[in-house]
């Protein structure tokens, strides 16, 4: 556990008392749903008529859904690191894409939306992808010992994470800072400059890649028949299967909940559909009709669907408050030859807007949300202006706790908005995907810069351009029109929030 509380300020009721002293009297179980990758149009309940999620539906019906969602960044590191912390991730040079090897990003003397809820009595887990570090420096842990500084240090009581994601070695899963099953016939070493000697590779023995093959980079250790970033020796039976990764997070997950089903926890349950590489379990393969990237979407609906049967069963269903949501918008060709592309047909991931993961167009972060807690939540749909950076502020306001200024950063609260009780939201909300951006709703302001405006790998629009971008997002979801020129007055509008939130360091 941290023992640096100086940050710490005595509980004190918020600033809507009868609510906050209610809830916090009742303090709610709270489960995070973080999918990798998920578009906005990856969801039936969105609007989807090529996949179905009946059991993501079933959570919308019981809550409520909001259609102008965004996360802080269009890559999963740093919009992480803004939902855990309640600060900009574009504040720091270090929240970028992490390695597997990478040390902690949220350093232990730092706030974090687990602090939060061990304070206040709270049960705390994290199950599934990480991607942001553990140990003390990149490069340096020692995967064969215990591994510190890790999530106990950061206010997960308990952990069962992948250091990083599924293309990424070391492909093993972590508990509470040690390899989980670790086999000490086969130690672990994990290199990120050069191959070990004798070790087959993605790149030189494409021979071995019996499940996945890459489309661009991916090329190096091979794990499970599929070739990873970075190098890798070891492991023996730590070794993960991709195959059954959604199977063994539902399964801690579930083991979580029946093992603090009396007393208050807090989940983070970060799945790793559907991240590349994407080798579903037979059971969903050849279901969805559009490849791995749609079966791993169905995979996905019944990683939820066994949450909220375990949540049923324990009658722990209207105790408990549920959100739904992605670290950033979708991408279709992420490295692997999975015949996403092929196989897209008619499916959208992005919806009706424009760009995907990477991009700082609207389907780089605006994702889907939900928001469920049966009996306190105003069922519908809700266009009110969100965003993921308040997470930590909205929890602290629901359990009328009161951050200082560092300790909440970037985040406030809206409690009533994420209960749907409110459809004012935030006045705007600020985003990365290599550039700045700004949308108050109707207005969405790209920063100029002189990167590549297009990924010929990913096939991707990255938003980059020269000079002003706007766009009127009520006229133009689709961000076709650059109306910078015809509307001066907005751009410098726009310019200003920016620059005072830059300021605000």
């Amino acid at each position: 556990m941290k023992l640096d509380w100086k940050l710490f300020l005595p509980a004190s009721v918020g600033v809507l008392p009868s609510l906050a002293l209610a809830q916090q009297a009742e303090k709610p179980n709270v489960i995070v749903i973080m999918a990798d990758d998920l578009g906005y149009g990856d969801l039936s309940c969105n609007g989807s008529n090529t996949v179905r999620t009946p059991n993501v539906e079933r959570l919308a019906n019981s809550g409520v859904r909001f259609t102008d969602a965004h996360s802080v960044a269009a890559t999963s590191t740093p919009s992480r690191y803004s939902f855990l912390t309640g600060h900009y991730s574009w504040r720091r040079k270090d929240t970028g894409i992490a390695p597997g090897d990478a040390g902690m990003i949220i350093r232990p003397e730092q706030y974090t939306v687990a602090d939060l809820f061990e304070a206040n009595g709270y049960a705390t887990c994290a199950i599934g992808k990480w991607h942001l570090g553990i140990g003390d420096k990149t490069g340096e842990q020692n995967w064969n010992e215990k591994i510190t500084p890790n999530l106990a240090d950061i206010g997960f009581g308990h952990s069962y994470i992948m250091a990083a994601t599924a293309d990424r070695v070391p492909c093993v899963y972590i508990e509470n800072g040690k390899v989980a099953n670790y086999d000490a016939s086969a130690p672990i070493e994990v290199d990120y400059n050069k191959p070990f000697p004798g070790i087959p590779t993605g790149k030189d023995n494409p021979e071995l890649l019996y499940n996945l093959k890459p489309s661009h980079g991916h090329d190096q250790a091979i794990v499970n028949g599929i070739s990873r970033i970075g190098y890798m020796k070891g492991g023996g039976k730590a070794l993960w299967k991709d195959e059954f990764i959604a199977d063994s997070i539902v399964s801690h997950a579930v083991e979580f909940i029946k093992l603090h089903k009396d007393e208050p926890f807090f989940l983070y349950c970060a799945t790793n559909d559907i991240h590349v590489p994407r080798f579903p379990h037979e059971r969903f393969r050849g279901k969805s009709g559009m490849g791995y990237r749609g079966d791993a979407i169905l995979q996905f609906d019944w990683s939820v669907g066994q949450l909220l049967d375990v949540l049923d069963e324990l009658g722990l269903t209207e105790k408990t408050l549920v959100v739904l949501t992605s670290d950033n918008g979708p991408v279709v060709d992420d490295g692997y030859k999975d015949r996403a592309v092929e196989l897209l047909g008619d499916h959208r991931p992005w919806g009706p807007y424009r760009g995907s993961k990477y991009s700082n167009f609207e389907a780089g972060t605006r994702v889907p949300f939900i928001v469920s807690w049966p009996g306190k939540v105003k069922k519908g749909v809700s266009s009110a202006l969100i965003s993921q950076i308040d997470f930590l502020g909205t929890m602290a306001e629901m359990l009328g706790t009161t951050l200082n200024t560092e300790q909440k950063k970037d985040s406030e609260g809206y409690l009533k908005s994420w209960l749907g009780k409110s459809k004012k939201g935030r006045d705007y909300v600020v985003e990365s995907a290599g550039a700045l951006s700004i949308s108050d709703g109707e207005w969405k302001y790209i920063t100029p810069n002189n990167k590549r405006a297009f990924n010929p790998n990913t096939s991707v629009e990255t938003g980059n351009f020269p000079s002003d971008q706007l766009y009127n997002l009520k006229n133009d979801l689709s961000e076709k029109n650059n109306v910078a020129g015809q509307h001066p007055k907005e751009v410098q509008r726009l310019k200003k929030i920016l620059e005072r939130e830059y300021k605000n360091l």
